[in-house]
């Protein structure tokens, strides 16, 4: 039994001769271990041609982007995405401090890709900070246009689930409608010239929603995705308006064009084409650039590796019999 102090509690009592003592003290080697991985990232940026010393971070920071997409959710959609205490009386201030904050940040992170970018050509920092300030300048001037799609795609969306009892459901609940708001936002940035930053902002959304879309991917307007856990849209990928999909659809490459030396040749349209009012149910795989014609009904776990006219219907069956 333990012993009790002077205020009654419990103390422990000292081990006695014949019984084992507390675990000893584990010793990690962490000095090996720092000097190892020293060496390691040293080996890795003299292989990428990067400084050694004397730097910042290099980077774009995917917490800092974190908090960019939170503020432009909540700037869209102020009553629904922003704070719980916010009132429609002071919606003007608060977009206007939110979008602020937000495009301050974000001109830092787009500066990082930017600099990176230009360093190994040697292009010098006061250079790309100043495309960095027209990125974020035309990003920033388009927000209203982004904020008028996106209330295309919530009523798609509304039109297109009978489960849907209002807009703000959509907006709330629906994890397509948070994987386009970010998508209308990093395809801009895409374009405009900053393609990690866009590629980060897309991964934010996927890790929240399941939803993979590339910032390439051009999609038209109300674009709906219902359910939408394990959706994959490539790079080059083409969505016309209209169009709705669902859950574990991919459009992706059949094939990667290659170098001379066997390396993959970047950028080359790889990713299937669909036109608009064309609806794609759950499971199907569309590989390659190919063509889903105008008003197509592509079926369930369908896999597609060719161009259909528009008005088609392809059940999984056809898909077999045909490929």
């Amino acid at each position: 039994m333990n012993a009790p102090d002077r205020k009654g509690n419990r103390t422990a009592q000292e081990p006695a001769g014949n019984e084992p003592c507390a675990d000893p003290v584990p010793h990690w080697n962490v000095e090996q271990i720092v000097a190892q991985l020293r060496a390691l990232r040293r080996g890795w940026r003299d292989a990428h041609h990067r400084p050694r010393e004397g730097q910042g971070r290099e980077f774009p920071s995917p917490e800092a982007l974190r908090r960019v997409a939170q503020r432009f959710r909540g700037a869209l959609f102020p009553m629904r995405l922003g704070p719980s205490n916010l009132r429609q009386e002071g919606e003007d201030f608060y977009i206007g401090h939110t979008i602020e904050d937000a495009l301050n940040e974000l001109l830092e992170q787009v500066k990082l890709e930017l600099r990176g970018a230009g360093a190994p050509s040697g292009e010098q920092p006061g250079s790309a900070d100043r495309k960095a300030v027209q990125i974020v300048q035309s990003l920033a001037a388009q927000l209203p246009e982004v904020r008028a799609e996106l209330d295309k795609d919530v009523e798609a969306a509304y039109r297109g689930d009978p489960a849907a009892h209002s807009v703000d459901e959509v907006l709330l609940c629906y994890p397509g409608a948070i994987a386009i708001i970010h998508h209308r936002i990093a395809h801009r940035l895409y374009k405009l010239g900053a393609p990690m930053v866009a590629r980060m902002f897309s991964e934010i959304a996927h890790s929240e929603t399941g939803i993979d879309i590339h910032p390439g991917a051009t999609i038209g307007s109300s674009f709906f995705i219902d359910h939408g856990t394990g959706v994959v849209i490539g790079e080059t990928a083409v969505i016309g308006e209209r169009v709705r999909l669902y859950q574990a659809v991919t459009l992706g490459a059949r094939s990667f064009a290659v170098g001379p030396q066997g390396e993959l040749q970047k950028g080359n349209p790889r990713h299937p084409i669909v036109e608009d009012d064309v609806v794609i149910y759950a499971g199907a795989t569309i590989l390659g650039r190919v063509t889903i014609g105008k008003g197509s009904t592509i079926g369930g776990n369908v896999w597609l590796t060719r161009s259909v006219p528009p008005g088609s219907q392809i059940t999984q069956a056809q898909s077999q019999q045909q490929s």
